[in-house]
């Protein structure tokens, strides 16, 4: 790849959980009559056919690894657990009384935080009483997320008998130079113990989360870190560019210096380096920065076109609704979006009063729903089309103009009707995105508010 390419493309952008993207949501939200009705709209859509999914933030974490930027709440006080437990549950039955039917489960996905803070019996009464009054789906697939220090035996099993049968474990990096800065100290071997305890439990796909670009990481580090994953040969790989943002209120990104950091086409040559060693090992790209092996669902999604994107990430199916329970969650009515109070305390004296706990929220425009499809085609299948007048926006011009420098470089093959991806231009999916974020170009941000791209 060409250092000036990676030079020139390496801007601030969204990484496209959402369109619009979370600083772009309309500034008077949405109301709770409103949201409910996209709710019920929604359920009433797709609970028959696909199913229903549920994302349920666990934020507990007892240290604060200093890479983070998701919402999480530091202590080691496990009496939290019970609590937060019934005010979930408490959340669940508002939405279950929005449902004319019994609702049918396709996902359901315990991130975090750790969710493996929380006791084993704790998540089984969580999961068990979330499934008196609902059935699953044929196809259901239920996840975890698990540290691998905290994450037992008994973990495993309790998840497992309730129907789990995928988990993800954050790595990051096992360079212990990289594990101090970042505060995440974990060896290969609790690493190991997890994997392959979830293997002989049965679980079916095992995914391991890595990080590039974060501090003091070197060829060296990396290399000797996808050398370690490789002996375990988990069922998928998460590749993730380390986002640096420590702007943003409370992510804690202040424990090292900016100039620890790799930068440009050294961090961009991690990521190649990384890809190299997935490929030679028989891993298939899938998506942006996410790897699996041909047994996988995940690839067997990419290749069949069923691959989708949301706040949970990529995965193998789609639901038009998304249910997001817990403190900072966001819910996906496909036509609407609503977070939940971001702070654990705010969401928890809600739900004490009664009340639903919106932070804030997004109703979408004709005109949003059209640029979505196009983005999550991008984003999952590596093509858009708009030959279809349902996909037609007024903007299609400007568009084309903004993505013709991006034709010259190799990175996209366009005509009047399509676009298509190259080879070169994966790495690059997140700018090619942006061509079509009308609310980014409309409204340019006079201040930084995100990751750099590459």
């Amino acid at each position: 790849m060409r250092n000036d390419l990676i030079q020139k493309y390496n801007i601030p952008g969204p990484r496209y959980t959402s369109y619009p993207t979370v600083p772009y949501w309309d500034e008077e939200g949405i109301t709770l009559p409103d949201w409910q009705e996209t709710v019920k709209r929604a359920f009433a859509e797709s609970n028959a056919n696909e199913g229903i999914s549920l994302y349920i933030h666990l934020p507990y974490c007892e240290s604060l690894c200093t890479f983070c930027a998701c919402h999480k709440h530091i202590t080691k006080r496990h009496e939290v657990e019970a609590p937060y437990i019934d005010a979930v549950l408490r959340e669940w039955q508002m939405y279950r009384q929005l449902f004319a039917e019994r609702p049918r489960i396709k996902e359901i996905h315990l991130g975090g935080g750790t969710p493996t803070f929380f006791a084993p019996e704790q998540l089984a009464r969580l999961i068990g009483e979330l499934l008196l009054d609902a059935d699953r789906t044929a196809d259901y697939t239920f996840s975890f997320e698990g540290h691998p220090n905290n994450t037992t035996e008994a973990h495993l099993k309790t998840l497992y008998d309730l129907g789990f049968r995928r988990n993800s474990f954050g790595i990051q990096d096992y360079d212990p130079v990289v594990q101090r800065a970042i505060n995440r100290l974990q060896p290969f071997e609790a690493v190991a113990r997890v994997t392959n305890l979830s293997r002989q439990i049965g679980y079916n796909s095992v995914s391991h989360d890595l990080v590039f670009g974060l501090p003091f990481q070197n060829e060296k580090s990396i290399r000797q870190t996808i050398e370690n994953t490789i002996r375990l040969m988990p069922d998928r790989i998460a590749y993730y560019s380390y986002a640096h943002v420590p702007w943003i209120k409370g992510v804690g990104q202040r424990g090292f210096d900016e100039n620890d950091l790799p930068k440009d086409k050294e961090k961009r040559y991690l990521y190649e380096l990384g890809k190299e060693l997935f490929f030679k090992h028989g891993y298939e790209e899938i998506g942006m920065d996410h790897f699996a092996l041909p047994s996988d669902s995940l690839f067997t999604a990419m290749q069949t076109g069923t691959l989708h994107r949301n706040f949970m990430g990529y995965t193998a199916g789609t639901t038009r609704l998304m249910i997001g329970l817990g403190a900072s969650s966001i819910s996906d009515s496909w036509y609407a979006f609503a977070q939940n109070e971001k702070k654990t305390e705010d969401y928890l004296a809600a739900i004490e009063r009664g009340e639903w706990p919106l932070f804030r929220g997004h109703r979408l425009t004709l005109e949003d729903l059209v640029i979505r499809r196009h983005i999550l085609n991008i984003m999952c299948r590596f093509r858009t089309s708009w030959a279809d007048p349902a996909m037609q926006f007024n903007e299609i011009p400007q568009v084309l103009e903004r993505l013709t420098e991006m034709q010259e470089d190799g990175l996209v093959e366009l005509d009047d009707r399509a676009l298509r991806v190259t080879a070169d231009g994966r790495m690059f999916v997140r700018n090619i995105c942006m061509a079509f974020d009308l609310r980014l170009w409309r409204h340019k941000p006079a201040t930084r508010i995100f990751s750099m791209t590459i």
